[in-house]
């Protein structure tokens, strides 16, 4: 009866310790594409690799606040640098969704199991290029005064209001 324990034992403990996948000693790493342009010569990203992937959520959290709350606006933090940076093109160069299967955000997001919300408002694809789009209008004097006299009653300059507006419809850049 010892032996009978003793062999279902050693079974047991066999079969727990036998790795599932013969030679694979660990879990295999997502890949996505590479970002598309570098920060330097010395550095791909606005920070370390390391750090980006630890604390990127806070880094965009932090940007989000300051510019809601206090309309500071940085590029070194922005989401929309980080969609510019990291978003894949296909063979006709048109912009892949940054949170399509298989690319930058969602790659890594589906192998930690952490949802991201942040495309509910915010273009997942780089704005156009300012080459493509038709030249800026020039204001009248009308309307320059117009927008001097608003940024002055409001604190706020014109652009950054017109941002908040879209932010309030949800159209996001």
């Amino acid at each position: 009866m010892r032996t009978a324990y003793l062999g279902m034992l050693l079974l047991f403990v066999a079969v727990a310790y036998t790795p599932a996948h013969a030679g694979e000693d660990r879990v295999r790493q997502p890949t996505f594409p590479k970002a598309r342009e570098r920060v330097s010569d010395t550095q791909e990203c606005v920070a370390p690799t390391d750090i980006m992937r630890r604390e990127h959520g806070d880094f965009l959290v932090q940007q989000r606040d300051k510019t809601v709350r206090e309309g500071i606006r940085t590029k070194r933090f922005s989401l929309v640098g980080c969609v510019e940076c990291h978003a894949s093109t296909d063979k006709k160069g048109k912009p892949i969704p940054i949170n399509a299967p298989g690319q930058f955000c969602q790659a890594c997001h589906t192998y930690t199991s952490v949802s991201i919300d942040c495309f509910q408002c915010h273009a997942t694809t780089p704005a156009e290029t300012t080459s493509a789009r038709s030249p800026p209008q020039r204001q009248t004097a009308e309307e320059a005064r117009a927008t001097q006299m608003l940024e002055t009653l409001s604190g706020w300059r014109a652009e950054d209001l017109l941002a908040a507006n879209s932010c309030a419809i949800g159209k996001i850049p």
